[in-house]
């Protein structure tokens, strides 16, 4: 439902915007019928969750936004060389300008959409590919907020729970649009009322932290009205059973931990302070935010759980289940849902070489960032890969054996059985994956650059043979913006520099950092962190990165990672390497892991030139020149 208010969608803040939501009408076209007045529009819990509602939907889904798209920007993925379009590719040429429509002919980001894709066939709009921007839509997602919430004295005809309902979500979204904004810009002005569309908009840019503290009270205040579940509280009940996505406690606490913890990190604590260092003030109230939520899941209060391991795909992906959204008890934050064939017609695509897959265009993890993947007793793979280690059990000659659970999970290595079903007999050679050096899975144009494929998204069987995506199949992609997991890694990083230790705890949690990050290995069958990493927080650090890198892998959170750990522009996180062997004896196609290789090696497949101006993205050109308050970054 769209609903126009008069007079008050005339502007948004920074930049025109134009409403994109799940509608059969363009509202461009409107009729005067639908305009109300905001004495009906707010009048009633009904209404105004009506004019609420529309904030899910300027919520952009990173992962479906185009046909094919780019959403891992460090050093975990490289674009196979088909072709050169995507924000990724920008990226490795220091290209930040990039994520900028202006400097994107194809349209293809998900940070700046400023139209709706129409369909090519009948000229209206196709509700399957609706491109929405982070950019114009957090903006207006913001206005709407306030405007919102300097309504909600209207809200005259609703019990107390349901203005709570209604000043939570507004809070929420708020906080969120803003935190999205930051880190990736700095910080900006925080918009916190409705602007008059009459008067020149001269507010200035606030620090980071400014900014940070501005969310954190959004965040807080959220948390504090709204419920655990919505199913429980009795507005609830009318939507029962379909709340899954709304705003609740637990989402508003876990983005108060992180938007903290983003505030302490080093790139922020810098650009704030001028300190390169963790603020330890700010990861100590981001542990107790996270050790707040833990200890509701963890009583069970809550109706979110870790996934069993078995289901650790359905955080991802659902298959065959009547396009249930996937997620299940795990996911906290999601996009909105959309008809679910859209979701896996580019982004299944993505992965599998051409010639077995689908499209020409595909996203590889690069060796590097597998090597992060280490052995199921807990230790890591010696720093050079060709040299076996006692230690560890690692033996270049068999690389891929006893490996990290989710190595096996997530990624597609050499002698991999792809092809489940009957296969043509001139393809025979393709049911297992060739991805040793000169391998038919190797090409570099459609297929692996890198010498493994990305599984962690769609089953196995979305290959052109096995027609795994076909709609038929149901298989619905959805990754989400936050899940469990990462809340007991961002708990453990807080907690072991807001309390100088391993084995600190947050005063709202039992657990220290070493048991949080326990928690993740456990669910995927790996032994604990190893004592020689828990003697300092020092020590520690790179081993919890490590343990994120590889339970959050592609899911969008490496750039920022990084970032904010000022290792972007540092070696080796500017290179991107693929793995190069021959294979060795009688190939195994029972357990691929039994493999031997020879010749194994590294080889540099690029060298990202980045400098410090590449720490934050540049802003717009056409918004830093409308007044000298609201400057560009350095360096841009």
């Amino acid at each position: 439902m769209i609903m126009n208010i008069k007079s008050k969608f005339i502007r948004s803040l920074l930049v025109p915007a134009v409403l994109v939501v799940s509608s059969c009408e363009h509202y461009l076209e409107r009729t005067p019928e639908s305009i109300i007045s905001e004495e009906i529009a707010f009048q009633n819990f009904v209404n105004f969750q009506g004019f609420t509602e529309e904030l899910y939907h300027c919520v952009p889904n990173f992962a479906t936004s185009y046909w094919t798209t780019s959403f891992n920007w460090g050093d975990d993925e490289i674009q196979s060389t088909a072709n050169n379009f995507h924000f990724g590719v920008k990226i490795e040429n220091g290209d930040f300008w990039g994520w900028q429509v202006e400097h994107d002919g194809w349209g293809a980001g998900w940070m700046d959409k400023s139209y709706v894709r129409t369909s090519y066939n009948s000229g209206s709009v196709d509700q399957d590919r609706i491109d929405k921007g982070l950019w114009i839509l957090a903006w207006y997602g913001i206005r709407k907020t306030n405007l919102g919430l300097e309504n909600l004295h209207m809200l005259t005809d609703g019990t107390q729970e349901e203005r709570n309902l209604i000043e939570g979500q507004l809070l929420f979204f708020r906080g969120w649009f803003h935190f999205q904004l930051i880190q990736y810009f700095g910080g900006l002005p925080y918009i916190d009322r409705v602007l008059p569309a009459d008067e020149p908009f001269r507010e200035p840019r606030l620090s980071y932290h400014e900014c940070a503290e501005k969310a954190a009270a959004d965040f807080r205040r959220a948390a504090d009205l709204l419920p655990i579940n919505w199913d429980d509280t009795e507005a609830g009940r009318r939507t029962l059973g379909k709340n899954a996505l709304r705003a609740n406690k637990i989402m508003a606490l876990g983005y108060l931990g992180k938007n903290l913890l983003w505030a302490g990190s080093p790139l922020m604590n810098y650009e704030s302070t001028g300190s390169r260092t963790y603020n330890t003030d700010y990861c100590r109230r981001a542990a107790d935010a996270f050790g707040e939520l833990l200890q509701l899941v963890e009583s069970g209060q809550t109706q979110y759980a870790l996934m069993p391991f078995a289901n650790y795909h359905m955080n991802f992906y659902t298959y065959g289940q009547n396009w249930a959204i996937p997620g299940g008890t795990e996911a906290i934050f999601r996009p909105p849902y959309h008809r679910g064939n859209h979701t896996n017609w580019g982004a299944s695509k993505q992965y599998l070489p051409a010639h077995i897959g689908d499209g020409d265009i595909k996203f590889l993890p690069t060796a590097n960032y597998v090597n992060f993947y280490g052995m199921a007793n807990g230790l890591p793979l010696p720093d050079d890969i060709t040299k076996p280690d006692p230690e560890s059990g690692y033996d270049p000659e068999f690389p891929w054996r006893g490996r990290d659970p989710r190595f096996y999970n997530n990624i597609l290595f050499d002698g991999v059985k792809v092809v489940q079903g009957s296969i043509p007999a001139n393809m025979a050679g393709e049911r297992y994956a060739n991805l040793f050096t000169g391998g038919s899975y190797r090409n570099v144009s459609t297929g692996s650059r890198t010498g493994y494929v990305n599984r962690k998204f769609i089953p196995i069987t979305a290959n052109n043979i096995d027609r795994g995506f076909d709609y038929g199949y149901a298989l619905h992609i959805m990754i989400p913006y936050m899940r469990l997991a990462d809340i007991y890694l961002m708990y453990a990083e807080s907690v072991a520099v807001g309390y100088s230790s391993p084995s600190g705890q947050s005063s709202t949690f039992a657990k220290t950092a070493e048991d949080a990050v326990n928690v993740i290995r456990q669910r995927a069958g790996v032994e604990p962190v190893h004592a020689r990493f828990l003697g300092s927080t020092e020590a520690f650090l790179p081993e919890l990165r490590r343990e994120r890198a590889v339970e959050l892998a592609m899911e969008s959170h490496r750039f920022n990672d990084l970032r904010r750990w000022l290792l972007l522009i540092e070696r080796p996180y500017t290179i991107k390497t693929s793995i190069e062997f021959d294979r060795a004896g009688e190939f195994n196609t029972e357990d691929p892991a039994e493999n031997r290789v020879v010749n194994l090696r590294e080889a540099v497949i690029l060298e990202r030139n980045f400098s410090e101006k590449h720490y934050w993205l540049p802003l717009k050109v056409a918004d830093v020149t409308l007044y000298p308050e609201f400057h560009q970054n350095p360096g841009w």
